[in-house]
Protein backbone atom coordinates (compact mmCIF):
# COMPACT_ATOMS: atom_id res chain seq x y z
CA UNK A 1 0.00 0.00 0.00
CA UNK A 2 1.53 3.52 -1.09
CA UNK A 3 -1.27 5.86 0.64
CA UNK A 4 -1.31 7.11 4.24
CA UNK A 5 -4.13 5.54 6.01
CA UNK A 6 -6.09 8.33 8.74
CA UNK A 7 -3.62 8.37 11.69
CA UNK A 8 -6.83 8.81 14.17
CA UNK A 9 -7.89 5.30 12.91
CA UNK A 10 -4.46 4.01 13.06
CA UNK A 11 -4.47 5.05 17.28
CA UNK A 12 -7.66 2.95 17.73
CA UNK A 13 -7.43 -0.77 18.94
CA UNK A 14 -7.79 -3.38 17.25
CA UNK A 15 -10.81 -5.81 17.53
CA UNK A 16 -9.75 -7.14 20.67
CA UNK A 17 -12.21 -10.59 19.73
CA UNK A 18 -10.25 -10.87 16.40
CA UNK A 19 -6.57 -10.96 18.17
CA UNK A 20 -7.15 -13.05 21.17
CA UNK A 21 -8.81 -15.82 18.92
CA UNK A 22 -5.53 -15.58 16.91
CA UNK A 23 -3.94 -17.00 19.97
CA UNK A 24 -5.41 -20.50 19.29
CA UNK A 25 -2.80 -21.21 16.90
CA UNK A 26 -0.17 -21.11 19.29
CA UNK A 27 -2.55 -23.67 21.83
CA UNK A 28 -0.92 -27.19 21.44
CA UNK A 29 -3.00 -30.04 19.99
CA UNK A 30 -4.80 -31.53 22.60
CA UNK A 31 -7.78 -34.29 22.25
CA UNK A 32 -8.03 -34.84 26.00
CA UNK A 33 -8.66 -31.02 27.08
CA UNK A 34 -11.36 -29.38 24.90
CA UNK A 35 -11.47 -25.72 24.22
CA UNK A 36 -13.05 -23.69 26.72
CA UNK A 37 -14.23 -20.81 24.84
CA UNK A 38 -15.24 -17.86 27.46
CA UNK A 39 -14.27 -14.94 25.07
CA UNK A 40 -17.89 -13.96 23.05
CA UNK A 41 -21.36 -13.53 24.43
CA UNK A 42 -22.57 -15.69 21.79
CA UNK A 43 -25.54 -18.02 22.62
CA UNK A 44 -24.87 -21.60 22.34
CA UNK A 45 -28.71 -22.31 21.41
CA UNK A 46 -29.89 -21.51 18.29
CA UNK A 47 -32.90 -19.48 17.21
CA UNK A 48 -36.51 -20.65 18.38
CA UNK A 49 -37.06 -23.28 15.93
CA UNK A 50 -40.97 -22.04 15.02
CA UNK A 51 -38.78 -18.30 14.05
CA UNK A 52 -36.67 -19.83 11.86
CA UNK A 53 -40.10 -21.68 10.11
CA UNK A 54 -42.16 -18.60 9.60
CA UNK A 55 -39.15 -16.61 8.09
CA UNK A 56 -38.75 -19.75 5.43
CA UNK A 57 -42.37 -19.40 4.28
CA UNK A 58 -41.34 -15.50 3.80
CA UNK A 59 -38.26 -16.33 1.50
CA UNK A 60 -40.42 -16.08 -1.76
CA UNK A 61 -42.02 -13.13 -1.32
CA UNK A 62 -39.97 -10.69 -3.24
CA UNK A 63 -40.51 -7.39 -0.97
CA UNK A 64 -38.46 -9.57 1.39
CA UNK A 65 -35.43 -8.61 -0.31
CA UNK A 66 -36.37 -5.02 -1.09
CA UNK A 67 -35.46 -1.59 1.38
CA UNK A 68 -37.67 -0.86 4.30
CA UNK A 69 -38.26 2.89 5.27
CA UNK A 70 -34.56 3.96 7.01
CA UNK A 71 -36.29 3.83 10.53
CA UNK A 72 -37.75 0.13 10.18
CA UNK A 73 -41.38 -1.06 9.01
CA UNK A 74 -43.84 0.78 10.79
CA UNK A 75 -45.66 -3.22 11.89
CA UNK A 76 -42.45 -3.67 13.46
CA UNK A 77 -41.97 -0.63 15.40
CA UNK A 78 -45.54 -1.19 16.80
CA UNK A 79 -44.74 -4.67 17.91
CA UNK A 80 -41.06 -3.48 19.24
CA UNK A 81 -43.74 -0.69 21.46
CA UNK A 82 -46.06 -3.21 22.76
CA UNK A 83 -42.85 -5.17 23.97
CA UNK A 84 -41.84 -1.93 25.56
CA UNK A 85 -45.44 -1.56 27.34
CA UNK A 86 -45.28 -5.40 29.26
CA UNK A 87 -41.80 -5.31 30.27
CA UNK A 88 -41.29 -1.46 31.51
CA UNK A 89 -44.96 -0.61 31.85
CA UNK A 90 -44.28 2.51 29.44
CA UNK A 91 -42.30 2.91 26.31
CA UNK A 92 -42.13 5.08 23.39
CA UNK A 93 -44.13 5.39 20.17
CA UNK A 94 -43.01 4.34 17.07
CA UNK A 95 -41.47 7.86 16.03
CA UNK A 96 -39.04 7.08 18.56
CA UNK A 97 -37.36 4.21 17.49
CA UNK A 98 -34.91 3.45 14.55
CA UNK A 99 -34.50 -0.26 14.08
CA UNK A 100 -30.66 -0.59 13.69
CA UNK A 101 -27.90 -2.45 11.97
CA UNK A 102 -27.02 -4.34 15.75
CA UNK A 103 -26.51 -2.03 18.97
CA UNK A 104 -23.10 -1.16 17.60
CA UNK A 105 -24.73 0.87 14.93
CA UNK A 106 -27.24 2.47 17.14
CA UNK A 107 -24.19 3.83 19.47
CA UNK A 108 -22.25 5.13 16.36
CA UNK A 109 -25.84 7.02 15.64
CA UNK A 110 -26.76 8.09 18.96
CA UNK A 111 -22.70 9.16 19.28
CA UNK A 112 -22.72 11.21 15.90
CA UNK A 113 -26.13 12.86 16.57
CA UNK A 114 -24.91 13.74 20.23
CA UNK A 115 -21.59 15.19 19.44
CA UNK A 116 -19.11 16.74 17.40
CA UNK A 117 -15.19 15.87 16.98
CA UNK A 118 -13.73 17.37 20.23
CA UNK A 119 -16.68 16.53 22.28
CA UNK A 120 -16.45 14.66 25.80
CA UNK A 121 -18.60 11.20 26.68
CA UNK A 122 -18.41 9.80 30.12
CA UNK A 123 -17.87 6.18 29.92
CA UNK A 124 -17.83 3.72 33.12
CA UNK A 125 -15.39 1.21 33.42
CA UNK A 126 -14.62 -1.45 32.81
CA UNK A 127 -16.35 -0.28 29.34
CA UNK A 128 -17.33 -2.38 26.43
CA UNK A 129 -14.51 -2.32 24.42
CA UNK A 130 -16.37 -1.10 21.04
CA UNK A 131 -17.42 2.43 22.60
CA UNK A 132 -14.02 3.70 23.27
CA UNK A 133 -13.23 2.87 19.96
CA UNK A 134 -16.06 3.82 17.90
CA UNK A 135 -15.39 7.21 20.18
CA UNK A 136 -11.68 7.51 19.37
CA UNK A 137 -12.41 6.88 15.19
CA UNK A 138 -15.11 10.16 15.39
CA UNK A 139 -12.78 12.24 17.31
CA UNK A 140 -14.87 12.21 20.06
CA UNK A 141 -12.87 11.94 24.05
CA UNK A 142 -13.96 9.18 26.13
CA UNK A 143 -14.03 10.55 29.65
CA UNK A 144 -13.28 7.03 31.96
CA UNK A 145 -15.47 7.04 35.46
CA UNK A 146 -12.75 4.51 37.34
CA UNK A 147 -13.98 0.77 37.97
CA UNK A 148 -14.24 0.10 42.34
CA UNK A 149 -13.77 -2.70 42.73
CA UNK A 150 -15.84 -2.53 45.96
CA UNK A 151 -18.52 -1.42 44.33
CA UNK A 152 -18.66 -3.97 41.85
CA UNK A 153 -18.85 -2.40 38.78
CA UNK A 154 -22.10 -0.42 39.57
CA UNK A 155 -21.49 3.02 38.69
CA UNK A 156 -20.70 6.08 41.28
CA UNK A 157 -23.27 8.93 41.05
CA UNK A 158 -21.23 11.35 42.47
CA UNK A 159 -17.80 10.04 40.86
CA UNK A 160 -19.94 10.64 37.36
CA UNK A 161 -20.92 14.18 38.17
CA UNK A 162 -17.33 14.78 38.90
CA UNK A 163 -15.93 14.06 35.68
CA UNK A 164 -18.57 16.42 33.94
CA UNK A 165 -17.23 19.44 32.02
CA UNK A 166 -18.94 22.15 29.25
CA UNK A 167 -17.47 19.37 26.92
CA UNK A 168 -19.43 16.62 28.20
CA UNK A 169 -22.50 15.58 25.87
CA UNK A 170 -23.61 12.44 27.70
CA UNK A 171 -22.93 9.91 30.80
CA UNK A 172 -22.41 6.45 29.00
CA UNK A 173 -24.08 3.49 31.23
CA UNK A 174 -24.00 -0.31 29.81
CA UNK A 175 -26.46 -2.24 31.64
CA UNK A 176 -26.13 -5.33 32.64
CA UNK A 177 -22.46 -4.33 32.46
CA UNK A 178 -20.39 -6.43 29.31
CA UNK A 179 -17.86 -6.73 30.54
CA UNK A 180 -18.38 -7.14 34.67
CA UNK A 181 -22.27 -8.18 34.22
CA UNK A 182 -23.19 -6.14 36.92
CA UNK A 183 -26.54 -4.58 37.31
CA UNK A 184 -27.09 -0.79 37.44
CA UNK A 185 -30.16 -0.54 39.86
CA UNK A 186 -33.07 1.35 39.30
CA UNK A 187 -32.97 3.99 41.58
CA UNK A 188 -28.88 4.83 40.42
CA UNK A 189 -30.64 4.58 36.70
CA UNK A 190 -32.47 6.93 37.80
CA UNK A 191 -30.03 9.58 39.74
CA UNK A 192 -28.25 9.52 36.34
CA UNK A 193 -31.05 10.79 34.53
CA UNK A 194 -31.39 13.46 36.76
CA UNK A 195 -27.96 14.38 36.92
CA UNK A 196 -28.01 14.65 32.85
CA UNK A 197 -31.01 16.53 32.88
CA UNK A 198 -29.68 19.05 35.71
CA UNK A 199 -26.44 19.41 33.46
CA UNK A 200 -28.21 19.88 30.62
CA UNK A 201 -26.70 16.14 29.08
CA UNK A 202 -27.57 12.80 27.92
CA UNK A 203 -27.59 9.80 29.72
CA UNK A 204 -27.11 7.14 26.94
CA UNK A 205 -27.73 3.55 28.36
CA UNK A 206 -26.95 0.69 26.53
CA UNK A 207 -29.56 -2.10 27.70
CA UNK A 208 -28.39 -4.78 25.00
CA UNK A 209 -28.33 -7.97 27.90
CA UNK A 210 -31.67 -6.50 29.29
CA UNK A 211 -33.36 -9.21 29.21
CA UNK A 212 -31.20 -11.79 31.18
CA UNK A 213 -31.40 -9.98 33.93
CA UNK A 214 -32.61 -12.38 37.02
CA UNK A 215 -35.93 -12.42 38.06
CA UNK A 216 -37.08 -10.51 34.77
CA UNK A 217 -37.67 -7.30 36.52
CA UNK A 218 -37.79 -3.91 34.63
CA UNK A 219 -34.52 -2.72 34.28
CA UNK A 220 -35.66 1.19 35.26
CA UNK A 221 -38.54 3.39 35.11
CA UNK A 222 -37.62 5.83 33.21
CA UNK A 223 -40.13 5.62 30.41
CA UNK A 224 -42.75 6.08 33.36
CA UNK A 225 -41.61 9.95 33.09
CA UNK A 226 -43.55 11.60 30.46
CA UNK A 227 -40.66 13.69 29.82
CA UNK A 228 -38.00 10.77 29.46
CA UNK A 229 -37.12 11.56 25.89
CA UNK A 230 -36.04 15.05 27.07
CA UNK A 231 -32.43 13.55 28.39
CA UNK A 232 -32.82 9.77 27.55
CA UNK A 233 -30.94 8.22 24.91
CA UNK A 234 -31.66 3.67 24.89
CA UNK A 235 -29.50 1.74 22.78
CA UNK A 236 -31.27 -1.88 22.80
CA UNK A 237 -30.47 -4.90 20.48
CA UNK A 238 -32.56 -8.45 20.26
CA UNK A 239 -29.21 -10.35 19.07
CA UNK A 240 -29.41 -11.98 22.43
CA UNK A 241 -32.66 -12.48 23.23
CA UNK A 242 -33.78 -14.18 20.27
CA UNK A 243 -30.38 -15.93 19.40
CA UNK A 244 -29.93 -14.16 16.10
CA UNK A 245 -27.01 -12.23 16.37
CA UNK A 246 -25.98 -12.88 12.70
CA UNK A 247 -28.80 -10.66 11.80
CA UNK A 248 -27.80 -8.00 13.67
CA UNK A 249 -30.56 -6.74 15.42
CA UNK A 250 -30.13 -3.74 17.02
CA UNK A 251 -32.03 -0.41 18.06
CA UNK A 252 -32.19 2.89 18.94
CA UNK A 253 -34.63 4.74 20.95
CA UNK A 254 -35.29 8.59 21.84
CA UNK A 255 -37.33 11.58 20.90
CA UNK A 256 -38.80 11.78 17.90
CA UNK A 257 -36.37 15.21 17.03
CA UNK A 258 -33.54 12.55 17.91
CA UNK A 259 -34.20 9.91 15.83
CA UNK A 260 -35.11 12.57 12.91
CA UNK A 261 -31.81 13.52 12.66
CA UNK A 262 -30.33 10.78 13.36
CA UNK A 263 -32.07 9.37 10.02
CA UNK A 264 -29.74 11.29 8.21
CA UNK A 265 -26.73 9.30 9.49
CA UNK A 266 -28.99 6.16 9.15
CA UNK A 267 -29.60 7.00 5.43
CA UNK A 268 -25.55 6.82 4.35
CA UNK A 269 -24.58 4.25 6.89
CA UNK A 270 -26.94 1.48 6.09
CA UNK A 271 -30.19 3.14 4.72
CA UNK A 272 -32.72 0.40 6.97
CA UNK A 273 -32.06 -2.55 9.49
CA UNK A 274 -32.65 -5.47 6.77
CA UNK A 275 -35.90 -6.40 6.18
CA UNK A 276 -35.69 -10.15 6.88
CA UNK A 277 -34.21 -8.84 10.10
CA UNK A 278 -36.91 -7.06 10.84
CA UNK A 279 -39.29 -9.39 10.31
CA UNK A 280 -37.32 -11.97 12.50
CA UNK A 281 -37.66 -9.04 15.01
CA UNK A 282 -41.60 -8.94 14.67
CA UNK A 283 -42.03 -12.34 15.49
CA UNK A 284 -39.95 -12.56 18.60
CA UNK A 285 -41.70 -9.92 20.36
CA UNK A 286 -45.05 -10.61 19.18
CA UNK A 287 -44.35 -14.80 20.08
CA UNK A 288 -41.32 -15.72 22.03
CA UNK A 289 -41.90 -13.66 25.28
CA UNK A 290 -42.19 -17.35 27.31
CA UNK A 291 -38.92 -18.38 24.93
CA UNK A 292 -37.30 -15.77 26.02
CA UNK A 293 -37.53 -16.37 29.88
CA UNK A 294 -36.82 -20.07 29.62
CA UNK A 295 -33.50 -18.97 28.30
CA UNK A 296 -32.96 -16.56 30.93
CA UNK A 297 -33.28 -19.05 33.44
CA UNK A 298 -31.27 -21.30 32.16
CA UNK A 299 -28.29 -18.61 31.92
CA UNK A 300 -29.08 -17.77 35.53
CA UNK A 301 -28.83 -21.73 36.63
CA UNK A 302 -25.13 -21.63 34.33
CA UNK A 303 -23.94 -18.13 36.31
CA UNK A 304 -25.11 -19.25 39.61
CA UNK A 305 -23.16 -22.60 39.39
CA UNK A 306 -20.06 -21.54 37.49
CA UNK A 307 -19.58 -19.12 40.77
CA UNK A 308 -20.41 -21.34 43.17
CA UNK A 309 -17.93 -23.68 41.34
CA UNK A 310 -15.18 -20.63 41.44
CA UNK A 311 -15.60 -19.38 44.97
CA UNK A 312 -14.61 -22.96 46.40
CA UNK A 313 -11.51 -22.96 48.17
CA UNK A 314 -8.31 -23.01 46.82
CA UNK A 315 -8.97 -21.17 43.51
CA UNK A 316 -6.23 -18.21 43.23
CA UNK A 317 -8.15 -16.13 40.58
CA UNK A 318 -10.93 -13.84 42.19
CA UNK A 319 -14.37 -13.59 40.78
CA UNK A 320 -14.93 -9.53 41.24
CA UNK A 321 -18.27 -8.70 39.61
CA UNK A 322 -20.46 -11.47 37.45
CA UNK A 323 -24.17 -11.71 35.93
CA UNK A 324 -26.22 -13.76 33.72
CA UNK A 325 -23.68 -13.36 30.90
CA UNK A 326 -20.45 -12.39 32.52
CA UNK A 327 -17.39 -12.68 34.99
CA UNK A 328 -15.44 -10.32 36.08
CA UNK A 329 -12.36 -11.98 37.48
CA UNK A 330 -8.60 -10.87 39.15
CA UNK A 331 -5.96 -13.00 38.07
CA UNK A 332 -3.51 -13.61 40.67
CA UNK A 333 -0.34 -12.23 38.85
CA UNK A 334 0.17 -8.77 40.22
CA UNK A 335 2.44 -6.45 37.93
CA UNK A 336 1.49 -9.06 34.77
CA UNK A 337 -1.01 -7.59 32.31
CA UNK A 338 -4.26 -9.77 31.55
CA UNK A 339 -2.92 -9.65 27.81
CA UNK A 340 -0.17 -12.41 29.07
CA UNK A 341 -2.31 -14.29 31.46
CA UNK A 342 -5.07 -14.63 28.88
CA UNK A 343 -2.46 -15.70 26.20
CA UNK A 344 -1.34 -18.14 28.85
CA UNK A 345 -4.41 -19.60 29.41
CA UNK A 346 -5.27 -20.27 25.88
CA UNK A 347 -1.97 -22.15 25.38
CA UNK A 348 -1.66 -24.08 29.14
CA UNK A 349 -5.06 -24.68 30.09
CA UNK A 350 -6.96 -24.67 26.94
CA UNK A 351 -9.13 -21.57 28.28
CA UNK A 352 -9.91 -18.57 25.62
CA UNK A 353 -11.07 -15.48 27.48
CA UNK A 354 -10.44 -11.44 27.29
CA UNK A 355 -7.56 -9.70 28.60
CA UNK A 356 -8.98 -7.04 31.17
CA UNK A 357 -6.82 -3.99 29.59
CA UNK A 358 -9.00 -4.27 26.20
CA UNK A 359 -11.70 -2.58 28.67
CA UNK A 360 -10.07 0.30 29.12
CA UNK A 361 -6.94 1.65 31.45
CA UNK A 362 -5.49 0.41 34.33
CA UNK A 363 -7.37 -2.62 34.23
CA UNK A 364 -4.58 -4.95 33.23
CA UNK A 365 -5.36 -7.23 36.30
CA UNK A 366 -8.54 -8.64 35.00
CA UNK A 367 -9.77 -11.03 32.44
CA UNK A 368 -13.28 -10.97 31.65
CA UNK A 369 -15.28 -14.70 30.94
CA UNK A 370 -18.70 -15.30 29.18
CA UNK A 371 -20.87 -17.61 29.79
CA UNK A 372 -22.97 -17.51 26.36
CA UNK A 373 -20.69 -20.88 25.14
CA UNK A 374 -20.71 -23.34 28.00
CA UNK A 375 -23.30 -25.86 29.32
CA UNK A 376 -23.75 -26.40 33.12
CA UNK A 377 -22.24 -29.79 32.69
CA UNK A 378 -18.99 -28.19 31.64
CA UNK A 379 -18.77 -25.63 34.01
CA UNK A 380 -17.03 -27.86 36.85
CA UNK A 381 -14.53 -28.77 34.80
CA UNK A 382 -13.83 -25.12 33.21
CA UNK A 383 -13.73 -24.07 36.44
CA UNK A 384 -10.88 -26.83 37.53
CA UNK A 385 -8.63 -25.39 35.03
CA UNK A 386 -8.63 -22.05 36.65
CA UNK A 387 -7.88 -23.77 40.17
CA UNK A 388 -5.50 -25.88 38.88
CA UNK A 389 -3.11 -23.33 36.57
CA UNK A 390 0.29 -22.74 38.00
CA UNK A 391 0.80 -19.92 40.08
CA UNK A 392 4.54 -18.71 39.30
Amino acid sequence: MKFPISPQIRSVHFPPITEVKGWLAERPADPDRPLVDLCQAIPDYPPARELTEHLKGLLDDPLVAKYSPDEGLPEVREAVCARYRRIYGAGPVPGQLCLTVGASQAFWLAMVTLCRAGDEVIVQLPAYFDHPMALQTLGITPVYAPFIEAREGVPSVEGIAALITQRTRAILIVSPSNPTGAVTPPETIEKLHRLAARRGIALVLDETYSDFIAGGTAPHNLFADPHWCDHFVQIMSFGKTYALTGYRAGLLTASEEFIHHALKAQDTMVVCQPRLTQLAVQYGVDNLDDWVAANRHMMERRHDLFRSEFARPGNPFQLVASGTFFGWVRHPFPGRTGREIARRLVREAGILCLPGEVFGPELEGYLRLAFGNIRAEEIPGAVERFRQFPID
